[in-house]
């Protein structure tokens, strides 16, 4: 092979579905490459006398068929695509003499140039397969690869790299959860929908910073400003949602946290379901869990909280239409996480009190959790109302009560 080193890899897309794969090897190579051959729908042989957990596991679940002993000639027989990965020098000597004679394309882990075919670095985005590979004079070089691979595929992903779609598309809505606020905590999933999108409805708590990443021919329409009133509010989205969308266009509802987490999602999914709207729900990660994650607050912690509560503190513990049993939470052992809650927590933490959680119970308030303005408020149940006043929070905040406020490292780890 020393005399085709500098020249170029044919690229190739193999499709193994159905077709013998032979895998020489049971460690980390095989536990890293074992998962795309059976996405592949390979026919997948494992030859070796030992195999990590993982690679195990596969084996135990069917996914492979695994032969408990080592490489032995003949094992390429009616093979498509073999890869040698043993720590046997003979071994992976034997049967890459084997794919040789045979002329199956085979992968070592332990000598590229003495393969016959090599593995690029893959990453994969709605559909689409980005395989690169270096080579020639300057040589291979794996994390360069890797590297190319990880810009094309985020690009691809967040809308930087310009890729239209040749197709007709499917006119409908998107409830998009945007996360906590850093516009880094939106999934790839919702990343990819807003560079594609037509119509966004954006959410005032919603990562705004990505809005401006926007290609200027979308329309942006702040849900906060829709008319008709504050009553009237959500109506007046459902309708928006709804006539965008009939009008053809791809429309994205980017709300903050989650959808279905004091979104009021599912109102706008059932509005779209009613006039018979496409809609796809993609969550979100909840302010309920990251917030306190980004200001060093374990929800749960072994020893401490064996659970965690979510609460909506929009509606007083004394209001009539309050639906929450503050008499069971206060009876509660673990962490109780308040959402819209900053200008009812003094009239919670007396309820609470009153119904027989300590007073000594220490509660953290965290405004703008996950963004550059983030900051922490340290409490009881007991002071917690003077304190929030005192330090002027106001929302949003998520307010965690609990032992597992006082459970976090000595310093807190950066908001962003």
């Amino acid at each position: 092979m020393a005399e085709h080193a500098d020249r170029p890899a044919y690229p190739v897309g193999l499709r193994l579905s159905g077709r013998r794969v032979v895998v020489v090897g049971g460690g980390q190579v095989a536990q890293r490459r074992l998962p795309a051959l059976i996405a592949a729908g390979a026919d997948i042989v494992l030859v070796s006398p030992s195999a990590t957990a993982s690679v195990e596991a596969m084996a135990d679940a069917g996914e492979i068929r695994w032969e408990r002993r080592p490489y032995a000639d003949g094992d390429l027989t009616d093979t498509w695509y073999a890869l040698i990965a043993t720590d046997d020098d003979a071994a992976n000597e034997a049967a890459s003499a084997e794919a040789e004679r045979t002329r199956t394309w085979c992968v070592r882990s332990d000598d590229a140039e003495a393969a016959t075919a090599w593995t690029p670095a893959t990453g994969r985005s709605e559909g689409v397969t980005v395989a690169v590979l270096t080579a020639g004079a300057h040589g291979r070089d794996p994390r360069h690869s890797a590297a190319v691979r990880d810009a094309i595929v985020e690009g691809l992903r967040d809308g930087s790299i310009a890729a239209p779609h040749h197709r007709t598309r499917t006119a409908g809505v998107a409830l998009v959860g945007g996360g906590p606020g850093d516009p880094d905590l939106i999934t790839v999933r919702g990343r990819r929908l807003l560079a594609e999108a037509d119509v966004v409805i954006a959410d005032r708590l919603g990562p705004r910073d990505l809005l401006d990443e926007l290609p200027p021919h979308v329309e942006v329409i702040d849900a906060a400003k829709i008319p008709y009133g504050r009553f009237m509010a959500q109506e007046a989205i459902n309708n928006a949602l709804i006539e965008h969308a009939k009008a053809g266009k791809a429309v994205v509802r980017l709300k903050g946290g989650d959808p279905f987490v004091f979104g009021r999602g599912m109102e706008e999914a059932q509005a779209l379901a009613a006039e018979g709207i496409p809609c796809t729900v993609v969550p979100g990660i909840s302010s309920s869990i990251s917030v306190p994650g980004a200001a060093g607050i374990p929800v749960t912690h072994r020893g401490v909280a064996h659970e965690f509560t979510v609460v909506s503190g929009h509606v007083a513990p004394d209001d009539e239409r309050s639906l929450v049993d503050w008499e069971a939470l206060a009876r509660l052992r673990g962490t109780l996480v308040l959402l819209m809650a900053v200008d009812k927590i003094g009239a919670i933490a007396r309820a609470l009190i009153e119904h027989g959680r300590s007073p000594e119970t220490p509660v953290a308030l965290v405004q703008e959790g996950t963004t550059a303005a983030q900051r922490r408020v340290d409490a009881t149940l007991a002071t917690v109302a003077e304190r929030a006043s005192a330090e002027g929070v106001r929302p949003p905040a998520v307010i965690v009560i609990g032992d597992v406020v006082a459970v976090g490292p000595a310093t807190a780890p950066t908001a962003r």
